[in-house]
C-alpha cells in the first residue's frame, strides 16, 4: 500500500526502520508528595501527548491560562518547554529580538532552568489541576555523558512531579547546526546512557528525529535510518514516542516510507516504539489527498496501540489556535475504527503515562534521601 498525491510513491508521515525497514534538594513534605489522580478520561475529547508551555526564548503561556484553553475538551497534556534558547546577538539582528530559531543565524544553547520553570508551573496548581499534566525534562544536553546525571537529579529534586523526558532532539533541520559543541548523535553513548536511565526508572521519551536530512540528493538513502533502527534495539526497555514521525518543514516525507512504517510496526522486537501524529506540518501531509488520508487511517486502524495524538503547539493564547490540528485531521479520524480513534485521542496516552507515573513514583521513592 502507498500514498500518493503529496506523499509521492510511497510516503507517510512516519516511522522507524528495524533491519531494513523503519522501527525505528527538595523538602520531606516535597519529597513525599503523593502522584495526582489523572481525570476521568471519558470527561474529555482527546489528551495532547506533546506540547510545549514556553518558546525559544523561554516565555510562554502561564499554566492557569492554559488550563483554561484546555477547557472542557483536552483532559492531560504532556508538558514541557523548550531545551534550547535563542539567542539575541546585537552584531547580527540589531534590535530586533529573535524568538525563533529561523528568525537568526545566532546559535542555540542548552537552557536546563527550563526543567525548574515547569517544574514549579505544575506545583503551582491545585492537586486537581496537577492531575491533567505529565511533565517532561528537557533541560539536558543528549551529547553530554553527564546528561543522564542531570535527568537523575531533576527527579530526585522535584518528586512526584516528571512522567518522562523530551521532547528532546537528535537530528532537527537548521537547529542542530545552530548548537555549539559536540554534535549530537544517535550513535553516541550519551544518548545510549539516557535511554539505559528511562528503562530504569520508567520514563517515558519523546524524541525528535528527523527521517532525513534536508534537500537529500535524488536515490540517496536515508542514512539516519538504520541509526535509528539500531538504537531501538539496544535499548528494548526504553519507551520511546517518535516525535511527529521524523517529519519537518523542510524535511518531508520519503519514498516507501508507509511500507518502512508497516515493517517496522509489524517487527515483534519493536513493542517499545511509539509514533505521535503531532504537528500541523504532518497533519498537512496526511490531508493533502484522499489516498494520503485513507493510507494513514488504514494504518492506524492495524496498528491502534501504537499512535498517539499531539498538537506540538508552542504558548498558544486561545483554544481555536491551540486545536486547529483537531479540525485537519477531521477527514482521517472519520476513517478510524471506534476503537482506533480511542486509543490515538486518548487510551495509549493515558495507558503509557500512567505507568510511567507508576514506575517513576516508586524508583523516586527507592532512591529518596
Amino acid at each position: 500500500m502507498t500514498f500518493k498525491g503529496t506523499f509521492g510513491i510511497a510516503s507517510a508521515v512516519v516511522v522507524c526502520v528495524f533491519g531494513g525497514a523503519w522501527f525505528l534538594t527538595a523538602t520531606p513534605s516535597a519529597r513525599m508528595a503523593p502522584t495526582a489522580e489523572a481525570p476521568a478520561p471519558q470527561a474529555y475529547e482527546l489528551n495532547d501527548s506533546h506540547f510545549h508551555l514556553t518558546n525559544y526564548v523561554q516565555e510562554g503561556t502561564k499554566i492557569q491560562d492554559f488550563l483554561k484553553i484546555m477547557g472542557n475538551r483536552v483532559g492531560r497534556v504532556a508538558l514541557f518547554g523548550i531545551p534550547l534558547q535563542q539567542m539575541w546577538d546585537k552584531g547580527n539582528t540589531g534590535d530586533f529580538a529573535p524568538t525563533y530559531y529561523l528568525q537568526s543565524d545566532a546559535p542555540l544553547y542548552y537552557y536546563s532552568f527550563t526543567d525548574a520553570y515547569i517544574a514549579m508551573a505544575y506545583r503551582s496548581l491545585a492537586p486537581a489541576d496537577r492531575a491533567r499534566f505529565d511533565p517532561m525534562i528537557t533541560g539536558f544536553n543528549p551529547a553530554d555523558m553527564y546528561a543522564a546525571d542531570h535527568i537523575r537529579r531533576v527527579l530526585l529534586t522535584f518528586p512526584g512531579v516528571f512522567s518522562g523526558i523530551g521532547e528532546f532532539t537528535i537530528h532537527k533541520e537548521f537547529v542542530s547546526a545552530k548548537i555549539p559543541g559536540k554534535t549530537a548523535s544517535l550513535l553516541d553513548p550519551a544518548l545510549d546512557r539516557i535511554l539505559d536511565f528511562t528503562a530504569e526508572t520508567g520514563l517515558v521519551s519523546i524524541l525528535h528525529n528527523d527521517i532525513d536530512m534536508p534537500f537529500p540528493r535524488a536515490g540517496q538513502e536515508p542514512w539516519i535510518v538504520p541509526q535509528f533502527r539500531d538504537l531501538l534495539q539496544r535499548h528494548p526497555n526504553a519507551v520511546v514516542i517518535w516525535a511527529h514521525a521524523g517529519v519537518g518543514r523542510i524535511v518531508h516525507p520519503i519514498k516507501d516510507q508507509l511500507a518502512m512504517m508497516e515493517r517496522g510496526l509489524a517487527n515483534p522486537q519493536a513493542k517499545n516504539f511509539y509514533i505521535d501524529i503531532s504537528w500541523t506540518e504532518v497533519a498537512k501531509y496526511v490531508a493533502a489527498t484522499p489516498e494520503a488520508t485513507a493510507a494513514m487511517a488504514d494504518l492506524i486502524n492495524r496498528y491502534p496501540d501504537r499512535f498517539l495524538f499531539g498538537t506540538d503547539e508552542v504558548a498558544p493564547t486561545d483554544q481555536g489556535s491551540y486545536l486547529k490540528i483537531v479540525d485537519m485531521y477531521q477527514p482521517m479520524f472519520a476513517r478510524l475504527t471506534p476503537d482506533a480513534k480511542q486509543k490515538l485521542l486518548k487510551g495509549n496516552y493515558e495507558r503509557l503515562f500512567d505507568e510511567a507515573r507508576r514506575k517513576v513514583r516508586a524508583w523516586e521513592a527507592a532512591h529518596a534521601k
